[in-house]
């Protein structure tokens, strides 16, 4: 099949690149001709709350990557989506997570199914917003109502979609493993490189740090008189995408500035791995949540998991068996991490997570389009 996919790619950074990226090299392995079609222009800088949007990386070997869509000039969209239209691809994969893309991708689309042969899919990070905004339902109608069919990466997702639409087709299936970060080394050589302490057992909060991931209860949890008392730390790896000044004074105030490092920038992909191979379990206080790519890239690194119970978290983090799923409590956070930790659970979670990880295959992924595409084809 002839196969383009819409979305966030190199030279852009983060998940949603690592996903798309993954997900083309899937469809090569497959036999597909596959090309993504990316942005010239994601985000206006004044919208985007990092540092950049801009990989220093070297770019994905062997995939085809196009700059061509303007997310914020109509006249674009329609280039873009008679471009496509004519070359007549088998599908179009779209991978939607914001309302504000919603113009842009729908469009395209809209575009593009006029010539009677292409199936437009999405793989929907989130259907409503964590941090939700004036308008937000009306863009995401128009959008769903361009598109064919949908693969959900959570039940709770996949629940959100029914306030949109309740007859196009539509599939879960979990996020696939991120195994593109490298491999796994010795805790010693990645505690050597990122010049940390071999005699402490680290915790690690991993990516873009925002209200709704919840680092705030991971602090007051590190405040516990029992965690202050072990030789346990936390590491907190990843960019502030809001204001610091809460999180700096909270680690004054709770006094545990000796039991958090704070490694507040990106975290290129080539170093990925030492964070994980560094660490002993991977913490997730999210407040609200879908699904994360955080996850899978643990489940990658055989990592032990702590999740709160919101969205579809606890779908893909069992309790109990890869690592703990917890209230959004401090105390609850700071339970299970005393338990983790003081009773030596790792090596029974990480028994488990090699035969959990089975589940997360990117071929599972592909076979989601297929059945959503057959689906159709019956319908």
């Amino acid at each position: 099949m002839r196969i383009i996919i819409v979305g966030t790619a190199y030279p852009y950074r983060g998940g949603l690149s690592a996903f798309n990226e993954r997900l083309a090299y899937q469809y090569l392995k497959e036999g597909h001709e596959v090309e993504i079609y990316t942005f010239s222009l994601q985000y206006p800088n004044f919208l985007f709350p990092g540092k950049t949007q801009y990989s220093d990386e070297q770019p994905p070997k062997d995939i085809t990557i196009s700059r061509k869509v303007n997310s914020v000039n109509p006249f674009n969209w329609i280039k873009v989506g008679n471009e496509i239209k004519k070359k007549k691809p088998d599908i179009l994969i779209t991978k939607f997570w914001i309302p504000y893309m919603s113009p842009c991708l729908g469009t395209i689309e809209r575009i593009v199914r006029k010539n009677g042969r292409t199936k437009i899919i999405s793989i929907l990070d989130n259907i409503i917003p964590h941090e939700k905004r004036f308008g937000d339902k009306m863009l995401v109608k128009y959008f769903v109502r361009s598109t064919d069919g949908f693969i959900a990466m959570s039940k709770s997702v996949l629940n959100d979609l029914n306030l949109f639409d309740t007859k196009r087709p539509r599939i879960f299936c979990p996020h696939p493993l991120y195994d593109s970060f490298g491999t796994l080394i010795s805790r010693e050589e990645a505690l050597k490189e990122l010049n940390l302490d071999d005699k402490y057992r680290y915790v690690l909060f991993f990516g873009i740090i925002r209200a709704y991931k919840g680092l705030d209860l991971l602090l007051e949890a590190f405040a516990d008189e029992r965690l202050k008392s072990m030789d346990i730390k936390l590491i907190v790896a990843g960019e502030y995408y809001e204001d610091e000044d809460k999180y700096q004074e909270m680690l004054s105030s709770l006094d545990i500035k000796d039991k958090v490092i704070m490694k507040t920038e990106f975290i290129p992909d080539s170093k990925v791995n030492l964070y994980f191979s560094a660490c002993d379990i991977v913490a997730q206080p999210y407040k609200t949540a879908t699904q994360s790519g955080v996850t899978q890239i643990a489940y990658h690194f055989v990592k032990s998991m702590l999740v709160t119970n919101v969205g579809g978290l606890p779908e893909i983090v069992p309790n109990g068996k890869v690592g703990y799923v917890v209230e959004k409590n401090p105390k609850k956070i700071a339970d299970a991490l005393i338990d983790f930790f003081s009773n030596n659970r790792m090596k029974d979670f990480e028994k488990n997570i090699v035969i959990e990880k089975e589940k997360y295959s990117w071929q599972r992924m592909t076979e989601a389009v297929e059945k959503v595409i057959n689906y159709d084809n019956k319908k």
